[in-house]
């Protein structure tokens, strides 16, 4: 690597690497955590599953027993509903549970990185732990009869194929007294009591969480993310504007001291990464958009988290992206500096659904081909440009991403603006011994192809042209 270019890489880090600058009250400036948020970033694809008892009604997870106005309950009488929804960890008995099937898939899709569901907000446990009897661990399920821990075999089948192993975590429990009392109403999804009136009451249910991340970051070997949901339990000064209607009828303040809590995570973990959604500064360590892409370049580490169908978890008949709009969106993350984190929600007998498993080889096939491009890259000024996308990589080498549409026939020429001091002449295209050509215009550049190369081109989702300086 030349100077100039090294020098160019250190630019890009500042601007996307975990400075984070423009993140408030005290980001991370840990180098340990700086570098191990460097190697992430890195790593580009993700695959989340979102999976618990909830899979058995093909609901929405959790969120149907929250009794917001906007939850539909199909006519069925609250508390009525959220007792039966409760005692689904009495059915929960998945036949089909074979995370080694997910963790091969997933790999054959060029992911390398995971995030799986430890507990969502309604507070079971698909881990075992000594803190509650609303696990799967625990004998109220028939699950437990396997003598299995969900989370640790997850955890073994994806780290046995290379993964990075992250742990999404409810800071929520809406199965937990202490978080939702039995005395009181719960009109919303917050804390149903003003912690600043019971403070110990709060605490006990800090004591609770922090025992619960404990078992989460010893008895699972080295973890490498902590994935923190439930944005609106949060410290006063991270109230925005934009958060405070989370914060539901009350608006009480429901800090669940986070330098505590990671403290407690990293003692035996010290380069643990921690996702703290939405609350910003030192313990949200990336930020996690969510079902969106930004629409340009962010000053800080970032994911896009992304349903492939409609829903977060499994849902019957679920309409899912295709192939082609799913390859386009990780072209598009990562062309912006992102990681794109992908999630499919198994079944109640933990099947990955037939669909999700065709587009997750479809992706797959692409990515052997033009993974490359898109893994351990960085932004590159303008980042796109019409249909294409840019990336370059650690070496100089410059990626341009052609997005092909549906039975799209390739046009001969390709003219694109903001990159200079191209390399003019022949192009190599990845995955055929196709050539394109780049000559210099008065408005930027323009890659040629022949009516040869063309015919020797096959149906892709996109075409990646390797340009150099």
């Amino acid at each position: 690597m030349n100077i100039r270019r090294l020098f160019l890489w250190a630019i890009t880090g500042l601007l996307f690497f975990p400075a984070m600058a423009q993140q408030e009250k005290n980001p991370e400036t840990n180098p340990l955590i700086v570098n191990r948020l460097n190697e992430w970033q890195d790593l580009k694809f993700g695959f989340m599953m979102h999976w618990g008892m909830y899979a058995q009604w093909g609901v929405v997870e959790s969120w149907s027993i929250c009794n917001e106005p906007w939850i539909d309950r199909k006519g069925v009488p609250y508390t009525e509903y959220k007792e039966q929804y409760q005692a689904l960890n009495k059915t929960f008995n998945p036949k089909h549970f074979q995370p080694e099937t997910w963790a091969t898939l997933a790999q054959e899709a060029g992911m390398k990185y995971v995030v799986f569901t430890t507990k969502h907000h309604d507070g079971f446990c698909m881990f075992d732990t000594k803190e509650t009897d609303y696990s799967a661990s625990d004998p109220s399920c028939p699950f437990s009869t396997n003598h299995l821990d969900i989370t640790a075999e997850v955890v073994n089948a994806f780290r046995n194929k290379g993964f990075w192993t992250g742990l999404y975590f409810s800071k929520a429990d809406w199965h937990h007294p202490d978080y939702w009392a039995p005395e009181w109403a719960t009109p919303d999804r917050n804390v149903n009591y003003d912690p600043a009136l019971h403070p110990d009451r709060w605490q006990r249910f800090c004591n609770f969480t922090f025992k619960q991340i404990k078992e989460l970051t010893t008895n699972y070997g080295n973890i490498d993310i902590l994935w923190l949901d439930g944005g609106w339990i949060r410290p006063e000064w991270s109230v925005k504007e934009e958060y405070r209607p989370w914060l539901g009828c009350q608006g009480w303040i429901q800090d669940i001291e986070m330098p505590t809590m990671a403290a407690m995570a990293r003692s035996d973990n010290p380069d643990l990464l921690i996702v703290d959604r939405t609350v910003h500064g030192q313990f949200e360590n990336y930020q996690t958009p969510e079902q969106l892409v930004p629409d340009s370049l962010l000053p800080y580490p970032w994911e896009t988290c992304m349903t492939m169908g409609n829903s977060w978890s499994y849902v019957e008949n679920d309409q899912y992206k295709s192939a082609r709009q799913l390859i386009h969106l990780l072209i598009d993350i990562v062309a912006k500096g992102g990681n794109f984190l992908l999630n499919v929600g198994p079944d109640s007998d933990g099947n990955l659904p037939p669909t999700a498993v065709e587009r997750l080889k479809e992706i797959g096939q692409w990515m052997k081909i033009n993974g490359d491009a898109i893994y351990a890259t960085r932004p590159i000024f303008p980042y796109s440009s019409e249909k294409l996308r840019f990336t370059q990589d650690k070496n100089g080498k410059i990626f341009a991403f052609y997005l092909c549409d549906e039975a799209e026939i390739l046009p001969k020429t390709i003219k694109f603006q903001g990159l200079e001091n191209l390399k003019t002449g022949s192009v190599s295209i990845k995955g055929t011994t196709a050539k394109a050509t780049l000559k210099k215009t008065e408005q930027g550049y323009q890659l040629s192809l022949s009516n040869a190369a063309l015919q020797k081109i096959k149906s892709t989702a996109a075409l990646v042209f390797e340009l150099n300086r």
